[in-house]
């Protein structure tokens, strides 16, 4: 038994022993416990037509001012924010967000007037809203006609001397030559102002690293453009154009300066919004820091976890975070405080972590799809099967961590307070994994009462390693809606 859950009394016993039977029959169980919890939370399912991807997604962010300069692909938009605390009148208290990300639902729900709290682990998302939070509040008229002088003028083209850009082993040689010489001179520039204009400058450089740079992010890892000089793989992969530091930063430059500027035009005569979100981040995992939190004293928590679906964003933002100063064992560090969510990530000792969690951790043991989940994935692991062995660790460890998080929310949440979480259901191995049912009824075992599951009208389809084995069998894509007993 692994020394996550080695206190339990567990049915993870049961679910190994489970795995001595053929396959075929594992995936069948699933399969038919599937639907049957199904057909139990029916009631429970609502196709939600006025979701779509795009308001689920970063997508609907792209033409919002100050939202759009940030490319947060994982983010949910500010207008879905916007609808949901509407939808379930939510206009006061302190609203919570486990994962706060780039900080989407904190700036929406405090520009309503509402008070948002979140917790962030990784330092890109902390810097992200750190500048957020600087713009909201601190800046000075002057401050934007520094941004229009940089934009007009480029000081950093007169540097002689560039700071040097601190690289990760999964970073080397991501940009041109060039690139990463005028981005140096930039820093260096920078360093002559005032501490808020080179905390939106330094943003700025942030915001345009994958634009000048040979990567994309691609989910689990950075792809790499061929003329980085790096082996490729089967198929060459070219990005297409890849900008000059000095054009994709004064466009950057230009999309602030506008934003800003309109932002302190005169308001409409119907203002909906305040102008300044009374926001405060504590920056750390959640599963160290949630346990810290008063007691039912939040209002409403609204969060999206990282899905159960193999991204690293350690990987993915290695950029951003070599740019702040991240080294390796850091950023090693980082992957493993994460939500467990890719195959790099270790057994965590979460008895160790909060003796409290004993309720939450017995919750999981006796979810009986969860178990036939976990020993169907056993098995294909046996057989040689899985295209990655760490994926049943890390399914296991996603809903044993996510069942503690969910505990730990329950505690925090006033009685009645609603938890809206968005979130994605999986496949691995042919098998569907209802992550919305699961983590449903593990969530009513820990003090919540599920109140409705909004499902998107399209479902999600397998990933491109899945299509040929299973086709576009959709998987559902969720709004859950849970509230504190």
């Amino acid at each position: 038994m692994t020394k996550a859950f080695a206190d339990s009394n567990s049915p993870i016993v049961t679910a190994k022993s489970r795995s001595a039977k053929p396959a075929i029959t594992l995936l069948g169980e699933v399969e038919k416990l599937n639907k049957e919890s199904e057909r139990r939370w029916a009631s429970k399912f609502t196709i939600a037509s006025t979701l779509t991807r795009s308001l689920v997604s970063f997508q609907a962010n792209k033409g919002r001012a100050v939202y759009r300069w940030f490319k947060y692909k994982e983010a949910f938009s500010a207008e879905l924010v916007e609808y949901l605390l509407n939808k379930y009148r939510i206009s006061g208290g302190v609203l919570l967000d486990p994962f706060a990300g780039s900080g989407t639902a904190l700036f929406a729900a405090g520009a309503l007037g509402i008070r948002a709290e979140g917790i962030e682990l990784l330092p890109i998302g902390q810097t992200v809203i750190a500048t957020k939070q600087v713009i909201d509040w601190d800046l000075k008229p002057g401050d934007v006609e520094r941004f229009a002088l940089w934009k007009n003028e480029r000081p950093w083209q007169g540097a002689e001397t560039g700071k040097p850009i601190n690289e990760l082993r999964i970073t080397r040689w991501a940009y041109p030559p060039e690139t990463a010489v005028q981005m140096g001179r930039f820093l260096a520039a920078s360093e002559q102002e005032n501490e808020r204009v080179k905390a939106v400058l330094l943003f700025a450089v942030l915001c345009i690293l994958e634009s000048i740079s040979y990567t994309r992010k691609d989910g689990q890892y950075l792809r790499w453009d061929y003329r980085s000089g790096r082996r490729q793989g089967q198929k060459i992969f070219d990005k297409g154009e890849i900008l000059t530091f000095d054009r994709a930063i004064t466009n950057k430059l230009h999309e602030i300066v506008t934003d800003l500027l309109a932002a302190s035009a005169p308001e409409d005569l119907f203002p909906t919004a305040h102008s300044k979100a009374d926001v405060f981040l504590h920056g750390g995992s959640c599963l160290a820091l949630l346990p810290k939190l008063k007691a039912r004293f939040y209002d409403c928590l609204m969060t999206s976890p990282p899905y159960c679906n193999r991204y690293d964003y350690t990987r993915t933002y290695a950029l951003e975070l070599a740019l702040l100063g991240v080294d390796e064992a850091e950023l090693l560090k980082l992957r493993q405080e994460m939500l467990s969510c890719t195959v790099e990530n270790r057994v965590k000792d979460l008895l160790a972590i909060n003796p409290k969690w004993k309720r939450a951790i017995g919750a999981a043991d006796n979810q009986e799809l969860l178990q036939a989940v976990l020993s169907y994935l056993d098995s294909q692991k046996q057989l040689g099967l899985l295209n990655n062995n760490g994926i049943p660790r890390m399914v296991r460890g996603y809903f044993y961590e996510m069942a503690c998080v969910i505990a730990e929310c329950a505690r925090v949440l006033k009685p009645g307070a609603p938890l809206i979480m968005v979130n994605d259901n999986v496949r691995y191995a042919g098998a569907g994994i209802s992550v919305d049912i699961i983590l449903s009824e593990i969530a009513e075992k820990v003090g919540f009462e599920v109140e409705q599951i909004l499902v998107l009208p399209n479902g999600k389809g397998n990933s491109s390693q899945q299509m040929g084995a299973h086709g576009r069998d959709p998987l559902r894509k969720c709004v859950y809606i849970w509230r504190k007993a």
